[in-house]
């Protein structure tokens, strides 16, 4: 893995609720347990995934925002996790539309200008705003890979096409590497005929792009943000952090059964 070119993934969907921050914590905790260094950047003005690793917004030097309007380097505003985990955290500012008005962020290349040059890391991972606005365009001109989650409930579908065309005008105008990598279904319960038929309609939209793993609703995975830490760390055995390092396995594309012992998760650094 040393040596490969760094991973840019965006965890995007322009519907709120579906599970994309839930992802985009977890997945980067799950694949810095399988050893490898992850960027996390918070691109969504609600800081859910910022809070979820207990960072203190009172105690940031810099943010996101500030890479937006020029005003640090991404060297600047990176808190430190744990050794493995590196997040570049949000604040409500970033829905100011003030970072938007900055000319790099107005032709959709602020982020790609900031974090292009960063080095030490296997994978950045992007959360965005679940909306289809200039942020988002400034990911999706940055990053090379997307992950749609969907959650297995009505009108997952909904919307969906919108998202699509957007990626799309951005493969063609200005990103041609830019390609979904899969679709994960999120808050699946097989015990009802609705998560089933529901899975079954995103299998027929998206057919082979669609995950094997499905994350299944659960408490523990919902409790973990209010503790300030992934569910790999704050209930290592629950469904929902299981669920997460399956998802780990097919990025990396590492065999099912692929385990690490429970000392491969870095100790927490911050406050």
């Amino acid at each position: 893995m040393r040596g490969a070119p760094v991973r840019t993934i965006a965890l995007t969907n322009q519907k709120g609720g579906v599970g994309k921050t839930t992802t985009a914590v977890n997945l980067a905790a799950s694949l810095a347990y399988f050893g490898r260094r992850v960027l996390l950047v918070d691109c969504d003005a609600q800081s859910n995934a910022t809070l979820s690793f207990g960072i203190n917004s009172a105690k940031l030097d810099g943010t996101v925002y500030d890479l937006f309007t020029g005003e640090a380097r991404a060297e600047e505003v990176i808190v430190r996790y744990s050794e493995r985990i590196h997040v570049i955290p949000s604040t409500p500012d970033l829905a100011g539309g003030e970072a938007e008005k900055s000319p790099a962020a107005s032709r959709g290349q602020a982020l790609k200008q900031a974090l292009s040059g960063l080095t030490g890391y296997d994978f950045v991972l992007v959360d965005c705003p679940p909306t289809l606005g200039l942020i988002n365009v400034n990911v999706l001109v940055f990053v090379e890979e997307i992950i749609i989650p969907m959650q297995c409930q009505f009108f997952a579908l909904q919307g969906i096409s919108l998202l699509l065309k957007t990626i799309d005008l951005v493969q063609k105008r200005v990103n041609p590497r830019l390609k979904i990598t899969g679709v994960l279904p999120c808050m699946f319960d097989g015990r009802t005929t609705l998560s089933k038929e529901v899975l079954e309609e995103i299998k027929r939209h998206f057919g082979g792009k669609v995950y094997r793993t499905r994350v299944r609703s659960n408490v523990r995975l919902a409790e973990a943000p209010s503790f300030g830490k992934p569910a790999i760390e704050y209930a290592p055995d629950c469904n929902g952090a299981q669920d997460y390092l399956s998802l780990a396995r097919e990025v990396l594309g590492l065999p099912e059964d692929a385990k690490e012992p429970a000392s491969a998760m870095p100790k927490q650094e911050t406050a």
